[in-house]
């Protein structure tokens, strides 16, 4: 049987929601140990030109239940408004990105493919099909940004490792 497109795109979307739901714990707690602060942590770049900490997990959730809206729309542009400021709001943006991915169907999902989706940004628009969109630009920028979130948490010193990354396992049962 050929791997349905919500196969291919649900579950992996899925695990790194989890993933960045498990980083922004891991940093909450480390903040709390350490007494770094809140605002310190979340607003961390790898380097100054870089996105920060809550722009990063924000991201995973707007390419991930974003992405989703956006083939329903029949276009995609990054949201510009500000991330999260706090570890309460990346939580709720995160939780309400799962939701909108547990709701969907693999019918619905394969309604989806043939869909013209056309990435937006600023004056550069990037025409794609809805299955070519979700597996070849969002897929690549989720798993970006749940990465970078990590290698943010990394550089700060959370005691953090690959089982943190990789999130909920799918393995065979029995």
């Amino acid at each position: 049987m050929p791997l349905s497109l919500h196969a291919a795109y649900v579950p992996s979307a899925l695990q790194m929601l989890g993933t960045a739901q498990h980083l922004v714990g891991k940093a909450e707690a480390w903040c709390s140990e350490t007494g770094c602060s809140e605002a310190d942590l979340i607003g961390a770049r790898l380097i100054d030109d870089m996105l920060p900490f809550t722009y990063q997990i924000k991201s995973v959730a707007e390419h991930t239940a974003g992405a989703i809206a956006g083939v329903h729309a029949g276009s995609f542009s990054p949201a510009l408004d500000a991330p999260p400021a706090t570890f309460a709001a990346l939580r709720e943006k995160l939780a309400g990105a799962v939701s909108t991915l547990e709701a969907l169907s693999e019918d619905e999902m394969e309604a989806m493919i043939g869909r013209d989706v056309t990435f937006t940004f600023k004056d550069m628009k990037v025409p794609f099909t809805a299955e070519n969109f979700l597996l070849s630009f969002s897929q690549p920028n989720y798993y970006f940004h749940a990465a970078t979130a990590y290698d943010i948490l990394r550089m700060k010193g959370v005691q953090i490792g690959k089982r943190d990354f990789s999130g909920k396992l799918r393995m065979k049962l029995g």
